[in-house]
C-alpha cells in the first residue's frame, strides 16, 4: 500500500454495550471499522500502531491492521490521534491475530489487546468543571457542597469528586447540576497508565571559574554540592559536562533539593531527566559458563536442529528426552546458533517458579541479552522489558505462556520447555494454547519450534509418530563429565565413583550416565491392613530416616494444599461448603480458617454444627500443610520449608524457597505440583509422593495421562547426583496402568495403552473437541440457555449434513458452582468440530473452548 495511503482498518477496543450488541453482527469476529487518515497523517500512519478514534460518543483506542485507498462505507470519521508512532504489534503479530481470532472464536479486539502489557495505551476520564452561571446559582446544601469542592480545588476527576463529596447520591446531584448548567462533565485523554520512569540528573557544563566559586563564600552547602562535581570531574580526567543523579548528589554531600535548585537559578548547574530502566534481574549476578561436549544422543539431535536453523522453512521438533537428559543443552546451543546468525528466541516455561533457575542457566550463557515476562513482574517492569524486547535490545525472552507475544523482530526459534503441560492454555478468552500458538508462529515466520518433554503429550507425540513433527529421542540420564564426578565425589566425602555411575562410550570416555532411579510402589490398602493409619507408609518413613541420617535432601510431594480437604459433622454428615462454589472448603491450620481454593473465600473453622448442633466436629483429608505438621512431629530436628500457592504470593518468593533449598538450609521440601518439573537439585535422594491418586480418578479422559506426567516428573527429582535416589509412590491403585508404568520409567508402554483407550473412545488424537461454557448467577437460566442451544446446534448438524460432529450435553460441570455462578457445558467432537461455529450465531454469554485441555 503506498505511503499516502487514505484509510485505515481499525480493530477498537470496545466491548460492545447492550444497545450496540444487539446490533452488531456478532457472527463476524473480526469486526474492524474503516477510518479517514487526515492529511497531516498521511505517510505517519502504519499497521500496527496505537492510534485514537471516535467510536459513537465515545473516544477509544484502536489498533490499525490494514491501509487502503478506499473504504467500504460511505462516511468515515477521521483518526485523532497517533498515541504510540512505534508499532506496538509486528506484521507477523498482526496475521497472528487474525488466526487466534477465528481459530479459538475470539472477537480480534480481546485478541489484540492480550498481545501486549496492559496500560500502554491512552485511558479516557470524565472531569467536572464548574461553569459560570455557578456564579449566580441558589443551591441546596448537597449543590452547595459540590460547588464549594470545585471552587476550592479547581476541575476535578469526577469519581475522585464524588469519593470527596460524601454525599450518598452524589451523582444523581451532579446531574442536577449538570442540567440546571452549573457544572460541565467532559471526557478528556488522560494518557497511559504505565510510563517511561526517570530520574533528575544534575549537569555541571564547564568547570567554573574562580570568580564563581568565590561568590559561594557564603553558603557552605552550595560549596560542598560544586566540590563534589568537580571532584567527580578529576576522576574523569576533568572531563566536562560532569552529569551526576540528584539523589547521588544529595546523599553524598547532606544536603537538601533546595540548594540545588538555587544553584541551578544561579546559573552555575543544569537540570534534565534521565530514563531508569526497571530492571527485574538488577543486583543479581551470573557466572558465564561454556558449553559442554555434546553425547552422541545429543549430539543426533542437534544435527537435525542445526539443519533447520540453516533452513529458510520453519520446521517443528519433538525432544522427547527423559529427565536430566540434557535437554536444557541442546535449547542453549539453539538459542547460540540463532544469535550467531543475528536471530532472537523465545523460551518458555509452564510455571513462573520455573522462571528463576531457567533465567540462571540461560543467562549464565546470554548475559546482558536477557528479558523476562510474566505476570509477578510489576506493570512497570513488564513494560520496560517489552520496550527493550520491541526495540530489538533483547535476544532472548523467558516466561510462561504470555511471552509466546514478545514482539521480537528477528525471531528465528521457540522452544516450549515441558510441552505436555496444561498451565500453557489460557483458561479466559481467547482459550489458545502456547504451544499450538508457537507452531502457528513457525509458519508465519519460519521459526524452528523445539517442544521438549519426558512425558510429551498424546496428542503431540502421535503427530511426531506420524511425521507432522520431527522426533528426537535422548534417552539416557546424563551425570556430566568426569571433572564434574570428581568434584561431586568430594562434596559428598566419597571414597571412589560409585558403580552405578556409567560410561557413556569409548569415544565419549569422559561423559557419565547413570540409571533412572528406581521407583518402589507402595499399597496403601496393605498399610491400613497391618494397622498403619499415618500418612506416611513405612517404607517411606525409613527411607526418610536413611536420606536425613545421611546429611541429604528428601522431597514429599503431595498435589492438594491446606491441612485438612474437608470438615464435616458427624451426627449429621454436613460438609461446610463454599457459599459460592459447589465445593468444600479446605481447613488451613497456619490461619486456622476454611479457605476456598477457587475463589479465596474464607470463614473461621466452626466449633459446633450449624446444621445439628452437634460439637462432633471432624477434619478429614489431608494436604501440604499436614505433611509438614506430619514431618516436624516424626523428625524433630529436620528442617522443613513447603512450596505451595499459599507461601509463594511474595514477588520473589518461588526464588527465594529454590534458594534456601539448594544451599541446604532445609532438608525437606513438602509442595505440590510446582516442586515436580524441571528442578536439578544434586542433594536430593528421596522423592516420596504421598498420595498419587488425588487426579487419578476424576471424570476427565486426560485424568490417566496426568497422572502419569506428574509422577513421572516428580520422580525425575532424585538421582540427579552421582547419590544416586529412589522413588516411593504411595497409592490406593497400586495395580493402575498409568502407576505401573510411572514406576518403570515407561513411557511407551503407557503411550500405547492410553492411545487404544482414546481409540476405542473416539477422543484426541482421534477426534477435535470444543466446549462451549454457559455461567450464570441463576441455576435454571443456565440449564435452559444450554438446552436452547442444544438444540440450535443439533438443528444446524441436520441442516448442514455435520453427522461427523457429535453434540455431547447439555450437562451441569463437575464443579457446578463456581465463583458464585452455576456452570452448564456442551461439548462438540467431531473432525472438525469448530466449522460448525462458522454459521451461528452463539448467544450472549456462552465462552468457547477451541482444543480444551480439562472438561472439569
Amino acid at each position: 500500500m503506498s505511503a499516502g495511503a487514505k484509510f485505515a482498518e481499525v480493530v477498537v477496543h470496545s466491548p460492545l454495550g447492550r444497545g450496540e450488541k444487539k446490533a452488531a453482527d456478532r457472527t463476524s469476529l473480526q469486526q474492524t471499522f474503516h477510518y479517514s487518515i487526515p492529511a497531516p497523517m498521511q505517510g505517519k500512519v502504519v499497521p500496527g500502531q496505537l492510534v485514537w478514534v471516535p467510536f459513537g460518543p465515545r473516544q477509544l483506542p484502536g489498533i490499525v491492521v490494514a491501509l487502503s485507498d478506499s473504504a467500504p462505507v460511505l462516511a468515515t470519521k477521521d483518526i485523532l490521534t497517533i498515541i504510540d508512532p512505534h508499532p506496538v504489534l509486528t506484521p507477523y503479530q498482526l496475521d497472528l491475530m487474525h488466526w487466534i481470532s477465528e481459530y479459538y472464536r475470539t472477537p480480534l479486539h480481546i485478541v489484540a489487546w492480550g498481545m501486549f502489557p496492559p496500560g500502554i495505551s491512552w485511558q479516557t476520564e470524565t472531569m467536572l468543571y464548574l461553569e459560570e452561571a455557578a456564579a449566580t446559582a441558589s443551591p441546596d446544601q448537597e449543590e452547595r457542597r459540590v460547588l464549594e469542592l470545585l471552587r476550592q480545588h479547581g476541575p476535578l476527576p469526577l469519581a475522585f469528586a464524588g469519593r470527596r463529596l460524601k454525599i450518598r447520591r452524589w451523582r444523581s446531584v451532579v446531574e442536577r447540576m449538570v442540567r440546571k448548567g452549573w457544572v460541565r462533565k467532559q471526557m478528556e485523554i488522560m494518557g497511559p497508565r504505565v510510563k517511561p520512569k526517570t530520574e533528575p540528573m544534575v549537569l555541571l557544563p564547564s568547570a567554573p571559574g574562580d570568580e564563581l566559586l568565590s561568590a559561594l563564600s557564603r553558603a557552605p552547602q552550595q560549596q560542598a554540592v560544586m566540590a563534589y562535581l568537580l571532584q567527580r570531574a578529576q576522576e574523569q580526567g576533568n572531563a566536562f559536562p560532569v552529569t551526576v543523579p540528584l539523589a547521588e548528589l544529595c546523599a553524598e554531600t547532606g544536603v537538601k533539593r533546595n540548594i540545588v535548585d538555587r544553584l541551578v537559578e544561579r546559573g552555575f548547574l543544569q537540570m534534565s531527566q534521565r530514563e531508569v530502566r526497571r530492571d527485574p534481574l538488577a543486583g543479581r549476578e551470573f557466572v558465564t559458563t561454556e558449553p559442554p561436549k555434546f553425547t552422541p544422543d545429543q549430539e543426533a539431535a542437534w544435527q537435525s536442529i542445526a539443519s533447520a536453523l540453516e533452513s529458510t522453512k520453519g520446521q517443528v521438533f519433538l525432544l522427547h528426552g527423559v529427565t536430566g537428559s540434557g535437554k536444557t543443552e541442546i535449547y542453549l546451543r539453539a538459542l547460540a546458533e540463532v544469535l550467531k546468525q543475528g536471530g532472537q528466541g523465545i523460551v518458555l516455561v509452564p510455571e513462573i517458579a520455573l522462571t528463576p533457575q531457567t533465567i540462571r542457566r540461560f543467562a549464565a550463557r546470554f548475559p546482558e541479552r536477557l528479558a523476562i515476562l510474566h505476570s509477578r513482574l510489576s506493570s512497570g517492569e513488564r513494560y520496560d522489558e517489552w520496550r527493550r524486547i520491541r526495540e530489538g535490545r533483547a535476544d532472548v525472552v523467558i516466561g510462561p505462556l504470555s511471552a509466546i507475544f514478545a514482539p521480537l523482530p528477528r525471531l528465528k526459534v521457540i522452544i516450549v520447555d515441558e510441552e505436555h503441560e496444561w498451565t500453557y492454555k489460557h483458561q479466559e478468552m481467547p482459550c489458545f494454547h502456547a504451544r499450538d500458538v508457537a507452531i502457528k508462529l513457525s509458519e508465519l515466520t519460519s521459526a524452528v519450534v523445539i517442544l521438549g518433554s519426558a512425558t510429551p503429550d498424546i496428542t503431540t507425540y502421535y503427530r511426531a509418530q506420524r511425521g507432522e513433527y520431527k522426533l528426537l529421542q535422548l534417552p539416557k540420564r546424563i551425570m556430566g563429565h568426569q571433572r564434574s564426578i570428581e568434584q561431586q565425589r568430594k562434596q559428598f566425602h566419597m571414597d571412589s565413583q560409585p558403580e552405578r555411575v556409567k560410561r557413556l562410550g569409548a569415544e565419549y570416555e569422559d561423559v557419565r550416565y547413570m540409571e533412572l532411579p528406581p521407583v518402589e510402589v507402595v499399597d496403601l490398602r496393605a498399610e491400613l491392613r497391618a494397622g498403619n493409619r499415618s500418612p506416611f507408609s513405612r517404607a517411606l518413613q525409613q527411607a526418610m530416616q536413611v536420606a536425613l541420617a545421611a546429611g541429604e535432601q528428601v522431597i514429599l510431594f503431595l498435589n492438594r494444599r491446606g491441612a485438612a480437604t474437608f470438615v464435616m459433622c458427624r451426627d449429621c454428615g454436613y460438609v461446610v461448603k463454599c457459599r459460592g462454589c459447589d465445593v468444600a472448603l479446605t481447613y488451613h491450620a497456619d490461619s486456622d480458617t476454611l479457605l476456598c481454593h477457587h475463589c479465596n473465600f474464607q470463614c473461621a473453622a466452626p466449633t459446633v454444627c450449624p446444621q445439628c448442633g452437634s460439637k462432633r466436629i471432624r477434619f478429614f483429608g489431608i494436604g501440604t500443610q499436614k505433611v509438614e505438621q506430619l514431618v516436624h512431629e516424626l523428625f524433630p530436628k529436620a528442617r522443613v520449608l513447603r512450596w505451595d500457592r499459599d507461601v509463594t504470593g511474595g514477588k520473589d518468593a518461588h526464588e527465594e524457597i529454590l534458594a534456601k533449598f539448594v544451599s541446604h538450609q532445609a532438608d525437606v521440601l513438602i509442595g505440590t505440583q510446582m516442586i515436580a518439573k524441571g528442578l536439578d537439585l544434586p542433594l536430593v535422594t528421596l522423592v516420596g509422593v504421598v498420595t498419587a491418586d488425588i487426579a487419578l480418578h476424576l471424570p476427565d479422559f486426560r485424568a490417566s495421562e496426568r497422572t502419569f506426567q506428574l509422577l513421572t516428573q516428580v520422580a525425575g527429582r532424585a538421582g540427579r547426583s552421582i547419590l544416586g535416589g529412589k522413588v516411593i509412590i504411595q497409592t490406593y491403585a497400586p495395580e493402575h496402568f498409568c502407576i505401573q508404568a510411572a514406576s518403570r520409567h515407561d513411557y511407551e508402554g503407557f503411550y500405547r495403552q492410553e492411545l487404544e483407550f482414546r481409540r476405542q473412545q473416539g477422543y484426541p488424537p482421534f477426534s477435535r473437541l470444543v466446549r462451549l461454557l454457559f455461567t450464570h448467577t441463576s441455576a435454571k437460566r443456565c440449564q435452559e440457555e444450554a438446552e436452547k442451544l442444544h438444540h440450535l446446534l443439533n438443528a444446524q448438524i441436520a441442516r448442514s449434513g455435520m453427522a461427523e460432529i457429535q453434540c455431547i450435553g447439555p450437562a451441569p460441570c463437575f464443579i457446578e458452582r463456581l465463583r458464585g455462578k452455576f456452570r452448564w457445558q456442551i461439548v462438540l467432537r467431531g473432525p472438525d468440530p469448530a466449522k460448525l461455529l462458522a454459521g451461528i450465531t452463539l448467544p450472549l454469554g456462552w465462552q468457547v473452548d477451541v482444543d480444551p485441555v480439562s472438561l472439569l
